[in-house]
């Protein structure tokens, strides 16, 4: 597999220009061509599946892959100085005056997709942009299916450069759906509104967790939609409540679908939505790997644990294979209204992912 570097110059270009275009899902066929464009020019395979991936196939002994969507928000995008301290870039840059790119998606997760994209180019690994892992994941899902398992995974996610990302916690979604007589609200007896409401207390009593837990090893139940209210034909009450759940590896999914839905006293649940929980060894080849490489950057290597899901929990479930989620940014800044990524952190991490990659090549 021909090999080429790619300048500093090139490398940053190619991040402004992924932020520059717009790929809120389901909308990412534009970005995905200027990756492809992008792998073109450096004489790479490269094609986009059926379902708006772009797949750039080569050396199997890693596979190197991000997302191209991002979530909705106009931030204007631009490259400005700023006087910066070493908490707001990475920790471990000094004090100083840096660029700083501006724009939705420049931390989640276009600064770790276009890192990953340049050391596929200079390496030779596999690549592979997925679309829609803020909505459904249906990019990461079609490509567990549909690709052959690689030997090891490096997804691209923010985790800051020296950061080493090894668990996400899982998720359980669904609907909660009731019906109730229509009466008179001065009766007693509860409506499908209240049922709702009293399934959801018992719910969020199962898990109330003691103040010393960590938030990953919790269970976290969070309702992020209901309505209702008599129906059409003024004979009955209804509610739709849409809920998640967020699955610390100590369960499956299974487990707390079944805890969730013991409550249930009126109504029914459709859960639609699950993604299994992760946690990968830190005494991995890959692990290892970025480890030594960040140290050889002048870094000091994080573990990380993260309280959401991503598409490393889709691979995980997928592929027993070696894993673990890198690339530059403050995950503080995914999906603000400030995002923003330092360039020289941008640009550190490039390097600690080629020395990470061509050692496990």
């Amino acid at each position: 597999m021909p090999t080429t570097e790619v300048s500093q110059e090139a490398a940053r270009q190619l991040l402004v220009d992924l932020v520059e275009t717009p790929s809120i899902a389901p909308k990412e066929s534009e970005c995905a061509q200027r990756l492809v464009d992008f792998f073109e020019t450096h004489d790479r395979e490269v094609w986009i599946d059926e379902v708006g991936n772009v797949r750039a196939p080569a050396d199997d002994g890693i596979l190197l892959t991000s997302h191209i969507d991002t979530v909705p928000g106009d931030i204007p995008v631009a490259v400005e100085r700023r006087s910066l301290d070493n908490a707001h870039v990475g920790g471990e840059l000094p004090d100083g005056t840096y660029d700083v790119l501006t724009g939705r998606g420049s931390v989640d997760a276009k600064g770790p997709l276009a890192a990953m994209a340049v050391v596929a180019v200079e390496t030779g690994a596999s690549f592979a942009g997925v679309v829609g892992e803020e909505v459904d994941s249906r990019g990461g899902r079609y490509l567990a299916e549909h690709r052959d398992t690689p030997d090891a995974v490096i997804n691209g996610e923010p985790s800051g450069w020296t950061g080493i990302t090894l668990g996400y916690r899982g998720l359980l979604g669904g609907a909660y759906v009731a019906t109730s007589e229509s009466g008179h609200s001065s009766r007693p007896d509860d409506n499908a509104i209240q049922d709702a409401i009293n399934w959801w207390h018992a719910v969020e009593d199962e898990f109330d967790p003691d103040e010393w837990v960590p938030i990953f090893e919790r269970v976290t139940p969070k309702p992020v939609d209901i309505s209702g209210g008599m129906s059409e034909d003024g004979l009955s009450v209804e509610t739709t409540m849409r809920v998640q759940l967020r699955v610390p590896p100590e369960y499956t999914v299974d487990e707390i679908r079944e805890i969730a839905d013991g409550h249930l006293t009126n109504g029914t649940v459709n859960w639609d939505d699950r993604v299994e929980p992760v946690m990968v060894s830190p005494r991995t080849d890959v692990a290892r790997s970025f480890r030594a490489a960040i140290r050889g950057a002048g870094g000091d290597p994080r573990m990380l644990r993260k309280t959401g899901t991503a598409d490393m929990n889709i691979y995980a479930d997928a592929w027993s294979v070696p894993m673990v989620t890198y690339g530059p940014g403050d995950a503080d800044l995914d999906h603000a209204p400030d995002e923003h990524l330092v360039l020289a952190e941008y640009d550190r991490s490039i390097d600690v992912l080629r020395a990470a990659t061509e050692d496990l090549l």
